[in-house]
């Protein structure tokens, strides 16, 4: 099986597929790879590295197209990227099928088999696999550092000749991957850190990392491979509302909340912006797919109501080197779980086959 990668053409973004450890290791089990000249640069990898590791660099996109089986990438092709696919071959990205189904009906156009790597199943041997967590982690991580960038102050508790600074106060609306995450970031650069999560089951998790959990009556959320499926206005009016005073006096709030084919829950309103303090940061994690601040702008660092709301549209790609190594990683457990040297094995009714296969032979698997 031949296997190659192309530059990633989303602006601004600086990840790769494969790293050149990755591709030594599919090289020894009898692979062949094909990189782009350039494409890992903004990771830090050179081609000298990926030419040491065994893969044949080659000077364009259309190159490694013509000469893969199977192409592997951060984000989903754009359509020229997939014109250049050979009809028949296989696609593995970040695909999103619940949110775009015009992509999924391009890519089938030319009977590519498409494999989401957003859709692997949340089960304890698929996590090797896990790229929506190896990214939410990196994500979490990025987001508080952000937060502490744009405050006016610091978060630890300072003891200085002039009287004492008090700790931060960190406010973060989910305990997923990303909000634990941050959690930990936040705990040890010294702030005090409160976190809200509909799921009362993550309190345990929260208090061990040293967060204060903040609870309340959520009444029904519907659950689904570990993700919240969905939340009903009246759950997300009930957080609002306790959550006004913590807000009101949080030096940083981060969001992370989304729910998955759909648009991401509102947890900030701007009524609840203005209640905060001059110079208090919100970081919307969420800002791609709505945003859970009411008024914050994808891809912008704005102030409104004296509040500075940070909206990164890629934070993982903002520590491409780790996030890249870690989506290679990913890539290999899932590639070598699929298929061997010789080709993809088909198991149809696998648990991880099947949940990840969203088109194959010109049809539509998965909606």
């Amino acid at each position: 099986m031949k296997i190659g990668t192309i530059k990633e053409s989303r602006a601004g973004e600086n990840r790769v597929a494969l790293s050149p450890d990755v591709v030594k290791n599919f090289i020894k089990q009898g692979f062949q790879c094909f990189v782009e000249s350039g494409a890992g640069i903004a990771s830090n990898f050179s081609d000298a590295a990926y030419q040491a590791a065994g893969a044949s660099v080659l000077n364009s996109a259309a190159e490694v197209c013509s000469q893969s089986d199977v192409i592997v990438k951060v984000n989903a092709p754009s359509s020229d990227e997939t014109a250049l696919m050979k009809e028949g071959s296989a696609i593995l990205s970040f695909i999103y099928h619940l949110s775009n189904p015009q992509l999924v009906e391009s890519l089938n156009t030319r009977k590519l088999s498409v494999f989401s790597m957003d859709a692997i199943p949340r089960i304890s041997r698929a996590q090797s696999m896990d790229a929506l967590s190896s990214q939410a982690n990196l994500a979490g991580y990025k987001a508080v550092l952000l937060g502490a960038h744009h405050s006016a102050r610091i978060f630890p508790m300072l003891m200085t000749a002039a009287g004492t600074i008090t700790p931060a106060k960190v406010l973060i609306f989910g305990a997923g991957v990303a909000g634990l995450q941050a959690i930990g970031t936040a705990k040890r650069l010294g702030a005090v850190v409160e976190v809200t999560d509909i799921r009362p089951e993550t309190k345990e998790q929260v208090e061990s990392l040293g967060g204060k959990f903040i609870s309340f009556d959520t009444g029904e959320v519907k659950i689904e491979g570990g993700y919240v499926k969905e939340t009903s206005e009246d759950t997300l009016a009930k957080q609002r509302e306790i959550l006004g005073k913590h807000l009101a006096a949080a030096d940083v709030a981060i969001t992370t909340a989304l729910i998955p084919g759909r648009k991401a829950p509102v947890l900030i309103t701007e009524d609840m912006v203005k209640s905060m303090k001059l110079g208090s940061v919100i970081v919307d994690m969420a800002v791609e797919q709505g945003g859970n601040c009411e008024i914050s702008e994808a891809g912008k660092v704005v102030v409104k109501h004296g509040v500075k709301i940070v909206g990164e549209l890629n934070l993982p790609s903002l520590l491409a080197q780790n996030a890249s190594e870690a989506y290679s990683k990913n890539i290999y457990a899932f590639l070598t779980h699929l298929a061997t040297k010789d080709g993809f094995k088909w198991e149809m009714e696998e648990e991880i086959t099947k949940g990840t296969l969203i088109a194959k032979g010109g049809e539509i698997l998965k909606k």
